[in-house]
């Protein structure tokens, strides 16, 4: 019999499958604390995204990155695995040496590039770990607004994951007013935030 918690779960995935058939440019912030969920939600995106026939681009740590693989490799056929592009996300952040948005926007282009051109349709997800960075939180702001048009430019769903306990109260105000979107561990909601900062 199904758990109250899986219910929600099945109803949180039809919610974001939805959404993102009837949209594709739907940028997503998952503040997580318990990484067991985030590997759930995780899995659930990149397998998701796969049954829908899109690449997935995982931006991901090295240490976490092995976990989901295993896992994945029991829920997906060899030829479904091949839609997996893996990308370290300290080359991907920290690609000039240090943290730096143009660098990291070239990195980016590179990467999606060949999706662009020939027109294959991918989703994305990016565990964001600032905590390993140094440089000011309006630098982030900066970037995120920029991958926030970047998405609406070539139509595509990105979730951006940041551990919550590492997030300092200014850097949450920045995250909010950049994601029109939130997902939480059995929700997605609109964020009121970004709407209001859209509109300044």
């Amino acid at each position: 019999m199904e758990t109250i918690h899986e219910r929600r779960i099945d109803i949180l995935k039809s919610k974001m499958n939805q959404l993102f058939e009837d949209q594709k440019n739907v940028h997503v912030l998952y503040s997580y604390n318990e990484m067991e969920n985030y590997i759930k939600q995780v899995l659930s995106y990149i397998q998701d995204g796969i049954m829908a026939g899109d690449y997935v681009i995982l931006v991901e740590n090295d240490r976490i990155y092995p976990i989901i693989l295993k896992e994945l490799s029991t829920r997906l056929t060899k030829d479904q695995m091949e839609l997996l592009h893996f990308v370290n996300n300290f080359d991907f952040y920290c690609s000039s040496g240090s943290y730096h948005p143009p660098a990291i926007e070239e990195y980016f282009n590179k990467t999606v590039q060949p999706y662009v051109e020939n027109k294959i349709s991918f989703r994305s997800w990016a565990h964001v770990e600032w905590a390993t960075l140094e440089g000011p939180l309006h630098i982030i702001e900066e970037f995120e607004r920029t991958v926030d048009k970047a998405v609406n430019l070539l139509s595509f769903p990105l979730i951006c994951a940041y551990k919550g306990e590492r997030m300092p109260d200014y850097l949450k105000t920045i995250l909010l007013e950049t994601h029109p979107y939130i997902l939480e561990d059995d929700d997605i909601t609109i964020c009121e935030q970004y709407l209001s900062s859209s509109l300044k």
